[in-house]
């Protein structure tokens, strides 16, 4: 129920990097080649399981985590020599790998379960163990001053031979004070049965749960940390992982710089040669090789090729530069595409727009694209002048060569190699 996030949204949906935290728990398992995967939901969360990809069930009332895997086990056919993982939506740090490692653990094994060495003071459960494995875990609130001395804990991540969970869950009671089936009673269960419980040892930092939003921070900033590492060891330069704000699953091109105060979300492409900062935000861009972003936002955009944008340029809804572009200080760009050579440098605001090769866009322009009901496109062509402080009240055509002077209203088309000035504008005499 999430009660200590103390919002409104269940908890495994609040986002860390982009995702929800349950993403990085699901994408952990089918990394671990894990695919057939249900999700233990309450009410609220089971409408949002179909977006995840996973199938679902509902534990209507919350009676425990033995009574959750129950509750899953009923939803699901019986295995002959299967095995059972169970995971935490609130545990995104785990890594694939130690999945691996938990499965693999179930050779000669009954249950496997993940450990860590937690550091004094830590309210996981702590490992009682022999040579012959894990005998039971002691909760803090009932272990004795020697068994609180205990390092190894249990994290609460678990392998089983099917059979022997099904069994297991079979004897389990709810004879506590929470009145409540606990899962950690299937250890004790089985090495009392004569079943082998292996431990398998992972990092404190991987097996951090959120319980808060002070947690949610820090499972954040260990993500994004992993992230960042992994596209400098992939050869991009990240001038400051701390204040640079990545998400999974973007692609960034060798020798890109990133600067500080930087994000990037949304599945990005970034080409080689970028840079990209400081202060810049992108999210859905793709972009060529060696483009310069500086102090700008890019949304749903894209820029080809050798293009520059800033500073503190925006460019959104599909606005697609080509190569050897420039578009720069306060020029907006929304679903208008800029040809090859083009270039709108100062000041403009170019909406629904075309832009042919080699035209400039003089500062101060801007294309007047709503007539109070409908968007309309303004088509500029090639090698065109749009002097200063031009307005192109759209629909309206300027053809190859053209010009407007300074200040110029454009309200009709205006020919190939024609020039206009005034407002409304008028074409000057030819001489």
């Amino acid at each position: 129920m999430g009660t200590r996030m103390k919002s409104a949204t269940p908890k495994v949906l609040h986002e860390i990097c982009g995702r929800p935290m349950v993403w990085y728990v699901l994408r952990s398992l089918r990394d671990a080649g894990i695919d057939d995967i249900v999700l233990v939901t309450n009410p609220e969360l089971d409408a949002h399981a179909a977006a995840l990809g996973v199938a679902s069930v509902v534990q209507h009332v919350q009676l425990g985590t033995g009574h959750a895997v129950k509750v899953a086990l009923e939803a699901m056919p019986v295995h002959a020599g299967g095995r059972i993982v169970v995971a935490y939506g609130d545990m995104p740090l785990v890594p694939g790998e130690t999945f691996r490692e938990l499965v693999d653990a179930l050779s000669g094994a009954s249950l496997a379960l993940v450990t860590a060495r937690m550091g004094p003071g830590s309210n996981f459960g702590r490992i009682v163990a022999d040579a012959g494995g894990v005998r039971r875990i002691v909760e803090v609130r009932d272990a004795t001053p020697e068994e609180l001395a205990l390092e190894e804990m249990n994290a609460g991540i678990y392998a089983y031979d099917e059979a022997a969970l099904r069994d297991a869950l079979g004897r389990l009671r709810n004879e506590n004070a929470q009145n409540e089936y606990y899962l950690t009673d299937t250890i004790a269960d089985l090495a009392g049965g004569g079943h082998r419980v292996a431990p398998v040892a992972a990092r404190k930092r991987d097996v951090l749960g959120v319980n808060d939003r002070t947690e949610l921070a820090l499972a954040r900033a260990e993500l994004n940390a992993r992230i960042c590492a992994r596209h400098m060891r992939g050869g991009v330069t990240i001038v400051d992982p701390l204040t640079t704000y990545l998400e999974p699953e973007l692609t960034i091109g060798r020798d890109t710089v990133i600067y500080p105060n930087t994000s990037i979300s949304r599945l990005s492409e970034i080409g080689e040669g970028c840079v990209v900062g400081p202060n810049a935000r992108l999210s859905a861009a793709k972009l060529g090789d060696r483009v310069i972003v500086r102090e700008s936002v890019i949304v749903e955009s894209q820029a080809g090729d050798d293009t520059t944008i800033g500073p503190f340029a925006h460019l959104r809804g599909n606005a697609v530069l080509g190569p050897d572009v420039r578009v720069g200080n306060f020029v907006e760009v929304k679903n208008s595409t800029l040809a090859a050579g083009a270039k709108a440098s100062h000041l403009a605001y170019l909406g629904d727009a075309s832009v042919g090769e080699q035209s400039n866009i003089g500062a101060g322009t801007i294309t007047a694209n709503f007539d109070g009901t409908n968007k309309n496109r303004t088509t500029i062509g090639k090698n065109v002048r749009i002097g200063s402080n031009s307005s192109l009240v759209a629909p309206v055509e300027i053809g190859d060569d053209a010009l407007t002077g300074a200040g110029a209203v454009v309200t009709k088309d205006v020919a190939a190699g024609e020039r206009v000035v005034g407002n409304p504008a008028r074409p000057l005499p030819k001489k």
